[in-house]
């Protein structure tokens, strides 16, 4: 339950009321994902968007786990058939003459009918008349029998349903009386059913769009759909003309606010990486005016060492080891960008003068993929890209209730190994190499760290589309599925997906693939392999 979650009900109301099967519905406000999760049941295509991890990951958790009605389309061969049960026209010739239909959502669904009964329908149906005349032909002769043994003159409207008390009847006329009034009842009951009967049938039909008719031996689930992100984002010039509301609000904001505000962040978060105390803690950070770099300080390196104080930085002597005191350089990616091979390489640079530093953070929303080959070419500088939660995006006063230890993430680099075999290519995920920043070793870690990871067998440098995905991880993911679907899965399906080997694949024509991979946390880190047909 999201914390402003709205009610279903309301979303599907105004959907309802605004759009038709088929229709494409914006939520520029995610949040816990109703408007998706309320479109996909009603056969809306749908778009939604947030600036929070933690939003999006919740309403694709939502999404994969949602079960639907199976409602008729109007367009197949169940919903003609049934189309033709409830409402016999002559349109329906035109539905026989398509066949079984193409299953066009656009077309909507087969809804329930109810008579639209206005005076306008009632005054200009003649066939009221006729029933009335025919059944006039049965009544009046009852009317004037009972006027007679009761010694009455009652009128049409006068009759009642028993005899009077008031009558001086006899046993025998008191029962004769009451068999002609229960037959005479009968028949205005009779007449006024079909009167009823043809009012509806020759009335205006109205569609009931919130009721469908439904398949209950068939179930829903969500249908295809991605979560992308604004990599690479928009970048500006200073040349190019913005809309006054970008201008405002980059006024309002202050130079260097941004900057203080992920450094304070920054300053009480630390770096986490995938293991919980695995924390890079400063045990000083101040900013700094530098050209690329944005703050320095300080942190403790433990490692384990039989000597009491080693070379390269201060050092006291642990109990189990060796505690450096290293030296931190901050650098800051744009704050509406993607932090690319350049930037890299000019706060390197700029780090590697004068006393130098130990280590090299760089912050960033976004990296490019070849930031992965550049932190590399920098000797004894270790150089570590760290991702900023997006939340932080948000300013100090918006930000949102996430954990410390969320705010800035180390992933790590994926192992991976492509093979070329007969042709075919083919993707092997060994695990992930994780950086530990307490220690400042690198150490390999399995594929249990890893949620899932897809390939764009054919990458154009650009945009990453996933042709091939895959799942791995511990716990059993196979039996939560089945758990969140509440129904069963084909194994067979599920264990061809769960894979660490991809299945093999055609060389790219762009002579490049990338390789996706994700974590339980939602960070994700890409790679690019140049692949060249043999």
């Amino acid at each position: 339950m999201y914390v402003v979650q709205t009610n279903s009900r309301v979303i599907e109301r105004c959907l309802l009321l605004t759009t038709d099967p088929g229709d494409l519905v914006l939520d520029p406000t995610c949040g816990s994902g109703t408007t998706a999760y309320v479109a996909e049941q009603w056969g809306r295509r749908w778009i939604t968007v947030d600036t929070s991890r933690v939003a999006i990951a919740l309403a694709r958790t939502r999404l994969m786990a949602a079960r639907y009605p199976y409602y008729l389309l109007a367009d197949s061969a169940e919903g003609q058939r049934k189309e033709r049960e409830i409402f016999i026209a002559p349109s329906l010739s035109q539905w026989e003459k398509e066949g079984e239909g193409k299953g066009d959502l656009k077309k909507g669904f087969v809804y329930k009918r109810v008579p639209h009964i206005t005076l306008k329908s009632i005054a200009n149906n003649e066939e009221i008349d006729a029933i009335h005349a025919r059944y006039q032909q049965l009544l009046e002769p009852l009317r004037l029998q009972i006027n007679a043994l009761a010694g009455q003159d009652w009128q049409e409207w006068e009759i009642p349903r028993e005899p009077p008390l008031t009558l001086a009847l006899s046993q025998g006329e008191k029962e004769q009386v009451e068999g002609l009034l229960a037959e005479y009842w009968r028949l205005r009951r009779e007449r006024q059913k079909e009167i009823d009967a043809s009012i509806s049938r020759r009335a205006d039909t109205e569609l009931l769009y919130d009721q469908p008719y439904e398949d209950n031996k068939r179930i829903r689930v969500a249908g295809p759909f991605t979560v992308e992100s604004l990599s690479p984002h928009r970048v500006l010039s200073t040349d190019a003309e913005r809309p006054a509301s970008e201008v405002e609000g980059q006024q309002q904001s202050g130079t260097g606010q941004f900057e203080a505000m992920i450094i304070d962040n920054l300053r009480s978060a630390g770096v986490q990486n995938t293991v919980k105390n695995e924390r890079l803690k400063f045990t000083r950070l101040e900013s700094y005016a530098g050209t690329w770099l944005h703050a320095t300080g300080e942190y403790e390196e433990s490692r384990p060492s039989p000597h009491g104080r080693g070379a390269g930085g201060e050092g006291r002597a642990g109990g189990e080891g060796e505690v450096r005191v290293k030296r931190v350089a901050i650098t800051i990616g744009p704050e509406h960008g993607t932090v690319g091979p350049e930037l890299i390489k000019d706060a390197a640079k700029e780090a590697v003068q004068g006393i130098g530093f130990d280590l090299l953070v760089v912050l960033g929303f976004a990296f490019d993929p070849h930031v992965s080959e550049e932190i590399k070419r920098y000797g004894k500088l270790t150089v570590l890209p760290a991702r900023m939660n997006p939340d932080l995006a948000m300013g100090a006063e918006l930000l949102k209730k996430t954990g410390a230890g969320n705010l800035f993430m180390v992933f790590g680099e994926p192992d991976l190994e492509v093979k070329q075999s007969a042709g075919k290519v083919t993707v092997a995920i060994r695990g992930v190499d994780v950086y530990d920043p307490t220690t400042g070793e690198i150490r390999s870690a399995s594929t249990d760290d890893i949620a899932c990871w897809f390939i764009d067998t054919n990458y154009n440098g650009e945009s990453f589309f996933v042709r091939h995905a895959y799942f791995t991880g511990a716990d059993e993911p196979y039996e939560k599925l089945k758990r969140a679907l509440r129904a069963e899965i084909d194994e067979a399906a599920w264990s061809a997906l769960y894979s660490t080997t991809s299945y093999p694949f055609d060389p790219p024509e762009t002579g490049k693939i990338a390789v996706k991979v994700i974590n339980h946390y939602g960070d994700e880190v890409m790679k690019v392999y140049e692949v060249f047909t043999l």
